[in-house]
């Protein structure tokens, strides 16, 4: 998406009426994410058995969705209340309006390429709050830094409890957890050492217009950070995050009884930890391809078939899509208002 079909946004706030927005991506990127998608569904569905697939999605108990679909959607209203945590720090803005605004966003991500839903979002909420797009996609960017970051730890954690895996693996692991950790440490601390980063940037052997664009990104994400920098809000924020990611497992292992399989919540977190960092792979929108491979290399060591792993991810894909689209389609209706 162009920043040219962004609303025009009404205020700019503080440092972030300097910062430039753009949704346009490099040719080679779209290139990269069909050939990467081309790939992994060869490997993927290779040799599957299409009539088994049908069969196995065809007999799913679906009178469970009537428990899973108010799950994730208390889920996206705790998301949305996270996210104005951030956004509020600025100015107090009514919570039906961000989540609104994030399901507009999830909506975009959902069915438009590039994560546009970012951009969307963020215009959104910032041309109806008068905050300005800049500094609402700052703290768009702070939020899924830090989710990232909790995705790692929380992963890390989970497949050292499964107490099952290689050395090798487990010491993988550890580093993983112990790299999490001193990256959210860093990142807490990054806001109040801005000019010291972008001085070291800099300095690196970079051009000119390599320099300007990270110099730019770093100042915006430390933008959306500052607003973290009160300890009451930040803590809010991480025990919002831990919220999210349980619930969003106990929906994982209630989701998985459609297909009459069983997940234990370490199982759940560490299956949603690994679809929610491959999502941060150049990809088609909704994940297709990237979603379907994750899922077999999680789920079929933990008993799994690969027909099964495979029925399982395309009935949540559907189903985030229909969800995604009711409430984001509820949800230009009300931000279209007047």
């Amino acid at each position: 998406m162009d920043s040219s079909s962004a609303p025009t946004e009404k205020k700019s706030c503080g440092p972030a009426k300097d910062l430039r927005i753009s949704g346009r991506r490099p040719s080679w990127v779209f290139l990269f994410s069909l050939i990467l998608v081309a790939v992994l569904l060869f490997f993927v569905l290779r040799g599957l058995d299409w009539v088994a697939l049908w069969v196995t999605v065809k007999s799913g108990h679906y009178e469970i969705l009537f428990i899973t679909i108010p799950i994730a959607s208390i889920n996206y209203f705790i998301r949305a209340l996270r996210w104005s945590i951030i956004v509020s720090s600025e100015k107090k803005t009514p919570l039906l309006l961000v989540f609104w605004a994030n399901m507009v966003g999830y909506m975009g991500n959902a069915f438009l390429p590039a994560r546009a839903g970012e951009l969307l979002r963020s215009a959104y909420l910032g041309r109806k709050t008068g905050l300005g797009t800049s500094f609402v996609l700052a703290t768009a960017m702070a939020e899924r830094v830090l989710d990232a970051i909790a995705l790692v730890l929380v992963g890390s954690v989970s497949l050292l409890c499964l107490g099952n895996i290689s050395p090798w693996l487990a010491n993988a692991v550890r580093f993983m957890a112990l790299a999490g950790t001193m990256g959210l440490a860093i990142i807490i601390i990054a806001p109040f050492q801005e000019k010291l980063i972008l001085r070291i940037f800099r300095l690196l052997p970079l051009s000119l217009k390599t320099s300007r664009f990270i110099s730019g990104q770093i100042t915006r994400f430390l933008l959306g950070m500052r607003s973290l920098r009160n300890g009451r809000r930040l803590l809010t924020f991480l025990l919002l995050t831990g919220i999210i990611w349980l619930v969003d497992a106990i929906g994982t292992i209630i989701g998985v009884r459609i297909l009459s399989q069983t997940l234990n919540l370490g199982q759940a977190l560490i299956l949603l930890s690994a679809l929610g960092l491959s999502s941060a792979i150049p990809s088609t929108p909704g994940y297709v391809g990237v979603y379907q491979f994750v899922a077999v290399t999680v789920l079929v060591p933990f008993g799994f078939s690969r027909v099964e792993a495979l029925g399982y991810i395309l009935i949540s894909q559907v189903l985030g899509y229909l969800l995604f689209g009711f409430w984001g389609l509820l949800g230009l209706w009300q931000l279209g208002k007047n």
